[in-house]
C-alpha cells in the first residue's frame, strides 16, 4: 500500500497531539477526520475553547468530529463511513472496543514513557517526580486495559538533573512525533513485530502506575527528604505546579505558594535540626527545611498574585516570626 492511499482517522485533544498529527499532513498522509473532545467553557467568560488539535485541524481544512460519547451509534457509523484503515491515539480517553477494533489495520497509541513503565495518564510528570534519569515514548497497539497493548516502537532519551516537566513534554513532543510517521510506515510496508509487554519487564518486575494528579498530589510534604521534594517539584512545574501553605505561629493558614524552581538540596549545618517547614529568610531569600536538608526556593506564586522570583516576593510580602510552611 503506498501512503496516498492510507487513510487515517486521528483521535486527540492537547497540544502534545498536535506536533504528531501536523507531521503527518505536511508528510502527505491522508487524515480522513480528526477525532477530538468537545469545546468546552473556560475563563471567566466561560466562552467555549476549542482543543489545540481542534484549532490545529480547523487551520487545515480537516473534518472535526466531537462526540459527547464515543459509544453512540450515529457516531460509530460515522467513523465506519470513513473507511480508514488505520485509527492513531495520541493523549486522548480510552476508546471502546467497537471503535478500536474498527480499522484493518489496527489502532496504535503514543504514549510518553518506555512501557511497562508509566502507564497512565501523567507519565512525564511521574518519571520527573520520581527522579528517573531516563524516559521515552512508545507506540503500541490498543486492546482492552489501558496502556497494556502490544508495544510497536520505543526510544529513549535522557531527563537532566535540571529539567523540569515542560523540557521533558517538549523534547518527547517532537520524540514522538518522529516515531508516530516511522510507525505508520511500519505499518505500511508489513515489517511490524509488535512485542507483548511481559516480555520486557525483567524477572520479578512490575509495570509502573502513573495516575492522574490530583490537587492534593501536588502539595509538598515538607518532612520527606529534599531530593525528593526536589523532583517532586520539577516534576510539577510548571503545571499543575506543586504548592504549600504559608502559616502562622498558630498554625492558621495565611496564603498558599504554588513552587516551580529550587535550588539543589542543601546540607543541614551541623547541630541543626529543624522542624520540618522551617522557615529561614532574609531580604532575598527563603529556604525550606525539608526531613533532612534545606530547600531555597527560587520562582514562585503567592495566590492570587503572579509567578515571579522569590526576591520580588520577599520584597512585598514579610514572613513573620514562627512563619512556616505545611
Amino acid at each position: 500500500m503506498r501512503k496516498e492511499d492510507l487513510k487515517i482517522v486521528f483521535f486527540g485533544t492537547p497540544e502534545f497531539a498536535v506536533e504528531s498529527l501536523k507531521r503527518l499532513v505536511d508528510g502527505g498522509y491522508k487524515v480522513a477526520a480528526v477525532v477530538t473532545m468537545p469545546d468546552k467553557p473556560a475563563g471567566r467568560g466561560r466562552q467555549l475553547q476549542q482543543s489545540d488539535v481542534k484549532r490545529f485541524a480547523v487551520e487545515r481544512g480537516l473534518p472535526v468530529l466531537q462526540p459527547v460519547s464515543l459509544k453512540d451509534e450515529a457516531f460509530i457509523n460515522e467513523l465506519r463511513a470513513l473507511q480508514a484503515q488505520l485509527f492513531i491515539v495520541i493523549a486522548f480517553r480510552m476508546l471502546p472496543e467497537a471503535v478500536w477494533q474498527m480499522p484493518p489495520l489496527g489502532t496504535f497509541n503514543l504514549h510518553a514513557s518506555l512501557l511497562p513503565r508509566y502507564r497512565g495518564a501523567a507519565p512525564i510528570n511521574w518519571a520527573v517526580m520520581n527522579g528517573d534519569k531516563e524516559t521515552g515514548v512508545t507506540t503500541f497497539f490498543l486492546k482492552h486495559e489501558i496502556d497494556t497493548g502490544d508495544v510497536i516502537q520505543q526510544r529513549s532519551c535522557p531527563i537532566g538533573r535540571h529539567d523540569n516537566v515542560a523540557v521533558v513534554y517538549d523534547r518527547l513532543m517532537t520524540m514522538g512525533a518522529d516515531m508516530v510517521l516511522e510507525t505508520v510506515d511500519s505499518i505500511i510496508a508489513g515489517t511490524v513485530k509488535p512485542i507483548p509487554q511481559d516480555q520486557l519487564l525483567t524477572a520479578g518486575q512490575q509495570p509502573t502506575p502513573a495516575p492522574k494528579i490530583f490537587k492534593d498530589t501536588c502539595r509538598i510534604d515538607w518532612a520527606r527528604p529534599a531530593e525528593d521534594l526536589y523532583n517532586h517539584i520539577r516534576g510539577l512545574s510548571p503545571y499543575p505546579a506543586a504548592w504549600t501553605a504559608l502559616l502562622d505561629e498558630t498554625g492558621k493558614e495565611i496564603t498558599t505558594l504554588k513552587v516551580f524552581e529550587t535550588s539543589e538540596p542543601l546540607p543541614f549545618s551541623n547541630g541543626e535540626m529543624p522542624l520540618p517547614g522551617t522557615l529561614m529568610a532574609d531580604r532575598k531569600t527563603l529556604r525550606v527545611a525539608c526531613g533532612d536538608g534545606w530547600l531555597e526556593l527560587l520562582s514562585l506564586q503567592q495566590s492570587g498574585k503572579k509567578r515571579m522570583e522569590t526576591d520580588a516576593f520577599l520584597r512585598g510580602f514579610i514572613i513573620a516570626p514562627g512563619t512556616h510552611c505545611g
